[in-house]
């Protein structure tokens, strides 16, 4: 079993569900608040409220039974890793509680299993260091200032762009997303609840939610599904790129940068000043496209793994 420091005198264990995801909530909210970047991503923080994931879960308190640290594990499921994420309350780190969860969640993870380094921030990295981590995974944010010219919007001849209409759009866009992600640990597995929960953010905009349809087969050949972050601390309202998805079948017809312009143009439209994405360090032609139309590295995050987890995994 995992040692922890003093100053966390609980031995947690592991468990499906967190007993009071408002504890997490807060100390989600105090990271970020010290780091700059949230140490959990969004479907993380779906899963501390038993949506999405079946994650596994394991909270440190303190003697006062205030929360000092969090660690999340999604387990691994077909060809694809366990994925970790963990996170320490600011005015509890610097006594190994970061390392030790870190480890535990490497051992919850099972063979191969990574963990999330949110901005691979310096002391992401030394935890890394201290446990014999290295970079498995690059996960990059891209920003680009929308007062810079767009391009313009040329759909291809026999197809439609419209926004979403509703649920009865709901099964198309899961198929692509499917196929279109089906290399992808977490997108590619999104079920109708996935969808579900996103509409009932407070974010969530029809009008923001593109769909590219064959005008012969009233099939959905790719999709982009925007995203506005409201304004938290300095930081003003940006718009996201949320999720560009094209059919296999329909690759090769321009469809990705025609459905990522028309985003970004209702961005731009809605007075916003940036817009950001997010895309795989290794895919090599989403980074041609989004480099093209002015998308320049803003910020990484990085999967760490043991190193015998990546050399078998070469």
């Amino acid at each position: 079993m995992t040692r922890f420091e003093p100053g966390t005198p609980r031995s947690p264990e592991w468990s499906g569900a967190v007993a009071d995801p408002g504890q997490v909530d807060a100390l989600l909210a105090k990271a970020t608040a010290a780091d700059g970047t949230a140490p959990v991503a969004e479907q993380g923080v779906h899963a501390v409220h038993g949506r999405g994931d079946a994650a596994r879960h394991l909270v440190v308190d303190t003697e006062s039974g205030a929360v000092a640290g969090y660690a999340q594990v999604v387990p691994g499921h077909d060809d694809h890793v366990a994925m970790a994420e963990v996170v320490v309350d600011p005015e509890h780190r610097g006594r190994g509680l970061g390392a030790a969860l870190v480890s535990a969640a490497l051992d919850e993870g099972g063979p191969g299993a990574r963990v999330w380094a949110h901005g691979d921030l310096p002391a992401a990295r030394a935890v890394a260091a201290r446990l014999g981590l290295s970079g498995a995974r690059e996960l990059l944010q891209l920003r680009r200032p929308l007062a810079d010219p767009i391009p313009p919007v040329e759909v291809p001849a026999g197809v439609t762009l419209r926004t979403y209409e509703g649920p009865a759009d709901d099964a198309e866009l899961l198929r692509v997303n499917a196929a279109a992600f089906a290399w992808h640990p977490e997108q590619g597995t999104w079920t109708e609840r996935d969808v579900a929960e996103r509409r009932a953010e407070p974010w969530f905009d029809p009008r923001g939610l593109f769909l590219a349809v064959d005008d012969g087969t009233g099939r959905l050949l790719g999709f982009h599904w925007t995203k506005v972050h409201p304004a938290q601390g300095d930081e003003p309202e940006a718009g996201e790129v949320y999720v560009v998805g094209v059919d296999p079948d329909a690759q090769g017809r321009g469809l990705g940068r025609v459905l990522t312009i028309a985003g970004m143009q209702h961005l731009a439209d809605l007075g916003l000043g940036t817009v950001l994405l997010y895309v795989e360090g290794d895919n090599a032609a989403a980074l041609h496209t989004y480099e093209r139309l002015g998308f320049t590295r803003f910020h990484v995050d990085v999967a760490y793994a043991r190193v015998t987890a990546i050399t078998a995994a070469e």
